[in-house]
C-alpha cells in the first residue's frame, strides 16, 4: 500500500534534514514531553529480557534502542535504522558510552539485515513516513526469527470526538512552534497532514495480518493519539 504523501520524490527525505538538529526537541514540544511515557509503554508492552536482539527502525536518535538496553542489559545487541543521516549522526553523539549499537542508513522498505535474525523489531513515529506500507511490513517479517515479535508505536485516530475536536486545533499550532523552535514551519506541516491521512488502527491491523503476522492486536494510549500495534511472526 504505497502513501501518496511519502512518494513525492525527495519530500520526506527533505523533511527530516530540516529537523534532525532539534529533533529531541521539537517531539518534547509536540506532544508536551508524553512521548517518552509513550515509549516507556512500547517496551513495557515488549517485554524484553537479556539475549534478545532489537531491531529499531526509523529509529530517530535512538531513544528506544536506550531504553532497550537499559531495562534489559546494556550489553544487548540493539540494530539502529533510518534513512536520514544526520539523525543517525545525531543519535551516535547522544549514545556515544552505549557500545553495542550497530547504525545502519536504509528505508524500511528494503533492510540490509539477513532474514530471521531479530527477536524484536520496533518502529515508532516511522511507519506513516514510509513510502509502501506493505514492503515495510513484509521486511519487518523477514528479519524477525521465528517467534520474534513486531511492535508499531504510530499516531493513530482518536475515538472521542469531543477530544478530537481539542486535539485538531492543538495540532494546527505545531507548524507556528515549528518556527519558533526549528526555524521552519512547512516539515511540521508535512508531519500534521501525514498524521491525518494515516491508516487507522483497525485498517494498519488488516495490513499486519495481510503480511503475514499473527495473534495482532493494538492498545490505544491517550484517548488513541497514538498507538501500539503488536504481532508475532510464529513461523
Amino acid at each position: 500500500m504505497q502513501q501518496y504523501l511519502q512518494n513525492k520524490k525527495g519530500l520526506v527525505q527533505e523533511v527530516f534534514d530540516q529537523v534532525f538538529d532539534k529533533y529531541d526537541l521539537m517531539n518534547d514540544f509536540m506532544s508536551l514531553g508524553i512521548h517518552r511515557l509513550w515509549k516507556k509503554n512500547l517496551i513495557n508492552l515488549m517485554s524484553p529480557s537479556k539475549n534478545k536482539k532489537l531491531v529499531d527502525v526509523a529509529c530517530g536518535t535512538g531513544d528506544i534502542g536506550k531504553l532497550y538496553l537499559n531495562s534489559t542489559d546494556v550489553n544487548n545487541h540493539v540494530t539502529c535504522v533510518d534513512p536520514n543521516n544526520g539523525m543517525i549522526a545525531k543519535g551516535k553523539k547522544k549514545l556515544a558510552s552505549y557500545k553495542n549499537i550497530d547504525w545502519i542508513n536504509s528505508k524500511a522498505e528494503k533492510l540490509p539485515l539477513k532474514d530471521n535474525s531479530f527477536d524484536f523489531y520496533t518502529i515508532s513515529f516511522g511507519l506513516r513516513n514510509t513510502a509502501d506500507l506493505n514492503k515495510s511490513l513484509s521486511e519487518a517479517f523477514r528479519v524477525l526469527k521465528p517467534g520474534g515479535k513486531f511492535l508499531c508505536l504510530e499516531f493513530s485516530k482518536i475515538q472521542n470526538e469531543n477530544f478530537k475536536f481539542f486535539y485538531n486545533q492543538y495540532s494546527k499550532l505545531i507548524p507556528f512552534v515549528g518556527k519558533y523552535v526549528v526555524g521552519q514551519k512547512e516539515p511540521y506541516e508535512y508531519l500534521i497532514k501525514s498524521i491525518e491521512k494515516f491508516v487507522n488502527q483497525e485498517e494498519l491491523l488488516e495490513l499486519m495480518k495481510n503480511n503475514k503476522f499473527q495473534k495482532c492486536d493494538y492498545k490505544n494510549l491517550s484517548n488513541g493519539i497514538v498507538s501500539i500495534h503488536s504481532g508475532w511472526k510464529i513461523k
